[in-house]
């Protein structure tokens, strides 16, 4: 077995040519470490809290936004509530219990398993069976809920409900 050895760069580059290959090198990755690479989490972030008389409610939101597009996310437990990726606009607001359709275009919304433990990294399902169910007006258009999604990087929005 022999071993060769290879040549040095630095004959085939003169000094001027491998400091500027090298300054180039350092640039671009100068850039690219400003820029950035892909997107860094989803734009338009709204979050908040949905209550009942200042309890947790069970069940998810539909945001209908001015082209009549739904984008539902579920009420946490604790009554939270995070969906991002919504265009600026104004938007209709339902608010439906688990296991009932939301929205105009009757998309379900998340039913969630009773043994839903059984799967790793998941609350069980009592805990997420937990809160108020919505009043039945807050599922139905015109129910006098709207945000305002300005195009802001993250927004706050609270839907205080009422029996």
């Amino acid at each position: 077995m022999h071993s060769r050895i290879l040549p040095s760069p630095a004959p085939l580059l003169s000094g001027r040519v491998y400091a500027r290959f090298l300054l180039i090198a350092l640039l671009i990755a100068a850039v690219v470490g400003v820029a950035g690479c892909g997107s860094r989490g989803p734009k338009n972030l709204l979050t908040g809290k949905v209550t009942l008389k200042g309890e947790p409610v069970n069940g998810s939101l539909a945001f209908i936004g001015p082209d009549s597009q739904e984008k539902v996310c579920p009420i946490n437990p604790d009554s939270t509530y995070v969906i991002g990726d919504l265009p600026a606009g104004d938007y209709q607001v339902l608010v439906k219990p688990f296991g009932k359709a939301a929205g105009p275009a009757g998309a379900p919304t998340p039913v969630i398993p009773k043994d839903s433990a059984a799967m790793p990294g998941m609350p069980s399902g009592p805990s997420l069976a937990q809160g108020a169910t919505p009043p039945a007006k807050y599922g139905k258009p015109g129910n006098g809920l709207t945000v305002k999604v300005t195009g802001s990087s993250k927004q706050t929005q609270d839907f205080p409900l009422e029996p």
